[in-house]
């Protein structure tokens, strides 16, 4: 009888919730290193670059992360570092800081391990992350993973010759460097950094931030609506390949091996990552080697 898991999947799946469940299995797809830097490193190299033209930074899930180190508490931790460790400085004083850790905090529903204090004491958080963690909208625990480099490069790409052109370079001088949260407030826009009304509509249009609630936006991709719609279809789809097999359940194996469905424009070994560290199916070790099962509804 297989153990239950708590999963990360919203009711419009058709799926139930769960709860959490023990040590899971080990599956050929997990890393060895336990380290969420070299697995955003690996999954990036999944991304279809090719299928959005280049146009899009390679955006990886946390959800993925979690088929690569699967300590959930210690993938958290080291994302929350590589969101606050390297380049330039990230705040400008520790009330700024506190609001952002806080911000983060709250995002990724660390646990009680991040207490301000240890925080100051690991490097006092002085420089901005390596990577950006943006909410990608179908599910509130989605969360897109994209290195910092890629994401200035793509949207410098995206908006250049553009009439927004000069509000997304000053986001991205002023707003990227120095804050570290995952969404923006009005009086943050427009008094911390200076952006009047009509630049922030335009930062909106350029897809650079989208409309979180009345007067607050997320951090967002310009043309991250087709990745999302991809993502969501693909995911569909692939969970179909298992639901449709015998005992729904299926060897690792022999659905890498498929010819992908059309909807899985994303390749399978990307949304398999997914199935995996989202705790939509479970791994089970057999003599045959891993079996990918639906878990009991």
């Amino acid at each position: 009888m297989s153990r239950k898991r708590h999963r990360l999947v919203p009711e419009t799946f058709g799926l139930k919730r769960r709860r959490e469940r023990g040590p899971v299995e080990e599956h050929p797809l997990r890393g060895e290193s336990g380290s969420a830097r070299a697995a955003v490193a690996e999954l990036v190299q999944l991304f279809p670059r090719g299928l959005f033209e280049d146009a899009l930074p390679p955006i990886a899930l946390r959800s993925q992360v979690y088929s690569l180190v699967p300590d959930r508490t210690v993938a958290d931790r080291q994302l929350f570092f590589l969101y606050l460790e390297k380049n330039s400085p990230i705040l400008a004083n520790k009330i700024s800081l506190l609001k952002s850790v806080q911000s983060v905090a709250e995002h990724l529903m660390l646990t009680p391990f991040f207490s301000l204090p240890s925080l100051w004491r690991q490097k006092e958080l002085q420089e901005q992350g390596e990577i950006k963690i943006i909410q990608l909208g179908f599910d509130l625990d989605a969360h897109g993973i994209i290195f910092t480099e890629d994401y200035r490069t793509r949207v410098l790409k995206a908006c250049d010759g553009r009439s927004y052109a000069a509000a997304v370079q000053k986001f991205l001088a002023s707003v990227l460097p120095a804050c570290g949260d995952l969404s923006f407030q009005q009086d943050q826009m427009t008094q911390t950094f200076g952006f009047r009304d009509p630049e922030i509509t335009q930062l909106v249009n350029a897809g650079v931030l989208t409309v979180r609630d009345a007067g607050s936006w997320w951090l967002a991709v310009p043309g991250a609506g087709r990745f999302i719609k991809y993502f969501v279809k693909g995911r569909q789809a692939v969970l179909g390949m298992v639901r449709k097999a015998k005992y729904r359940e299926l060897l690792l194996s022999e659905l890498l091996g498929r010819r992908a469905p059309a909807a899985v424009r994303l390749g399978l070994a990307y949304h398999v990552h997914d199935l995996i560290g989202a705790q939509l199916v479970d791994c089970v070790s057999t003599t045959s080697g891993t079996l990918l099962r639906l878990p009991e509804t």
